[in-house]
């Protein structure tokens, strides 16, 4: 594919500077989204950034990248088989990031840091046993990029880890992995159930009534996608003890608003969609580096299956 004119949504000329090197020879165009144009759709061979633009056509555009690992806003649009236009996506350290901000809630939960602080301010010397990692079960669903890192960093302190995926398939790391259809047979083994999976028509609200019902006392964690949580589902699993705890670094409606009820729950914490912060230099080294296998006609590993979703 054939890349000359590229059109990054967004002032980040700067950025891409100390990355660009002088046998590179494209044209850029940098321009806030909200500022782009039906012109500059126009120009545009390659379209890259966080999410399109207000009035996104696919025009001459043969290529759009993000900047982000989801990529529910783009696929919002209609047209990408018709236009035959190629979707990637950012691929890097999101795994090891999501995997430490899981890790540090479980662990959290298991060395008692709550209690203890309740206990300090009490003035209060009374001692608990905290759980050890090697003595959980967690049940990760998504097995992809993301997923396999979590399983990776959770299997190295010996827990045993289950995985969900749309095929089922085996993947390193993981004790077995089954479909979403069979997932229910791991779910009384599971002391954590995180989810990490992107959003699509087979996984918005897959988290229902129907799902929290077969749990007893699970933690249960999302850092994949808001959508795929019925969040009425998830308080009423809450009252009824069917999930002990909830961490929840994604919510259907971003930023969470004021009058939800999950704001006031001791038993659940509200990250701000922080688990895996996309670093501009990251993402600018993987657009490079897909940029570099589209003209020589490589094999991508950050190609959207379409089907999928993902």
């Amino acid at each position: 594919m054939n890349i000359n004119n590229i059109l990054v949504s967004g002032n980040y000329q700067e950025e891409f500077k100390s990355h660009l090197s002088s046998n590179l020879l494209k044209d850029f165009r940098f321009i806030p989204v909200e500022e782009i144009t039906p012109t500059d759709l126009s120009w545009a061979d390659a379209y890259v950034g966080p999410r399109p633009s207000p009035n996104f056509n696919f025009s001459n555009i043969k290529w759009v990248h993000s900047f982000n690992a989801g990529v529910n806003n783009y696929l919002e649009i209609e047209g990408w088989k018709e236009n035959n236009v190629l979707l990637t996506r950012t691929v890097c350290s999101f795994g090891q990031r999501i995997s430490e901000y899981c890790l540090s809630y479980i662990l959290q939960d298991l060395q008692y840091h709550s209690q203890f602080q309740v206990k300090q301010k009490q003035k209060k010397w009374q001692q608990m046993t905290p759980k050890m990692l090697r003595d959980q079960t967690i049940l990760i669903f998504g097995t992809g990029e993301i997923g396999r890192e979590v399983a990776k960093t959770f299997a190295s302190f010996g827990t045993t880890v289950y995985g969900v995926s749309h095929s089922g398939k085996p993947r390193d790391y993981f004790t077995e992995v089954t479909t979403v259809s069979n997932a229910a047979i791991l779910f009384s083994k599971a002391d954590w159930i995180i989810s990490t999976l992107p959003l699509t028509k087979d996984t918005e609200k897959l988290f229902d009534r129907d799902f929290f019902n077969k749990l007893n006392g699970t933690g249960f964690i999302n850092v994949g996608r808001g959508a795929t949580v019925d969040e009425e589902a998830l308080l009423h699993a809450l009252n009824t003890e069917k999930v002990r705890r909830a961490i929840l670094d994604v919510v259907t409606t971003e930023p969470l608003p004021v009058n939800s009820a999950l704001w006031e729950r001791e038993d659940v914490t509200i990250t701000p969609h922080i688990s895996a912060v996309t670093e501009i230099d990251e993402a600018i080294d993987c657009f490079l580096d897909t940029l570099r296998k589209v003209q020589n006609n490589e094999i991508l590993t950050n190609k959207v299956d379409f089907e999928k979703g993902y």
